[in-house]
């Protein structure tokens, strides 16, 4: 896949460049990663900071580097770091995974007052919270399985995959195609894959299926391929491989075949 659009300037707003019209930033707070993937017709944006302050500012961000708005924004899954920003992209078609029961009960009214409880006891301003609940945008579309994004002739087509459940009952990873010049295989894991800190296992967690679900991460990718985790710095394929095996021992998971 040849790459023809503009590459932006990732670094002069203190992005990462992973590969050709794909960077990530990572946010202060909770090391939260974003990340973007530009092409000639369309810009996607991966999840969308920790509030409406934060969501404003890497629209802007995002913007100036794709040179359009943002049309897609992927949520990897429902928590506040990751979805609070996301009624700052109006206009965005917003895409998240399928959760279990396929209600999307986590954007509903309890599944809102319990993400702001979450943020409000991690240390969010009780305000910057509610206010980011109350706006919290419905996924305009579930994926259940998987679902390509085409961003323009000769740009990318993503690839959106619910591997879950895993760290949350609805985890997505969305896989960026390496090409023939050399540019790797990029896969943004949510908080599958953490780096900065040991993967965390809240109420919502489905510590059964974790090791499945970053197999599945695994299998998407491939071993050359650049993994970013939801926190931290971007790993390899023996990072995540690592961090399966160790959440197999930690909750005691014996290792079963890919479905």
């Amino acid at each position: 896949m040849k790459v023809t659009w503009e590459e932006p300037g990732w670094g002069g707003l203190g992005w990462e460049r992973l590969a050709a019209g794909v960077g990530r930033c990572r946010l202060p707070g909770w090391d939260c990663t974003v990340g973007l993937v530009t092409g000639p017709g369309g810009a996607l944006l991966v999840d969308a900071g920790s509030s409406l302050a934060e969501g404003a500012r890497l629209r802007l961000e995002a913007q100036s580097l794709a040179g359009r708005r943002v049309d897609f924004l992927a949520l990897t899954h429902p928590h506040f770091d990751h979805v609070f920003g996301a009624a700052a992209f109006a206009g965005a078609h917003v895409l998240a995974a399928g959760g279990a029961d396929g209600s999307g009960s986590e954007f509903g009214r309890s599944g809102r007052e319990a993400l702001c409880a979450d943020a409000v006891r991690n240390g969010l301003d009780a305000r910057t919270a509610e206010e980011a609940a109350d706006t919290l945008v419905v996924p305009r579309q579930e994926v259940r399985r998987s679902l390509t994004v085409e961003l323009g002739d000769g740009g990318p087509e993503v690839a959106l995959w619910n591997v879950g459940p895993g760290h949350t009952s609805s985890d997505l990873v969305i896989v960026v195609p390496g090409n023939s010049d050399s540019d790797p295989t990029v896969v943004f894991c949510g908080d599958l894959v953490e780096e900065s800190g040991d993967p965390q296992a809240g109420p919502d967690a489905v510590p059964s299926h974790w090791p499945t679900a970053l197999d599945r991460v695994l299998a998407l990718g491939g071993e050359d391929a650049l993994y970013v985790p939801g926190h931290g710095a971007v790993v390899d394929a023996a990072f995540v491989r690592a961090q399966r095996d160790a959440l197999a021992r930690r909750f005691g998971v014996s290792r079963e075949p890919v479905a």
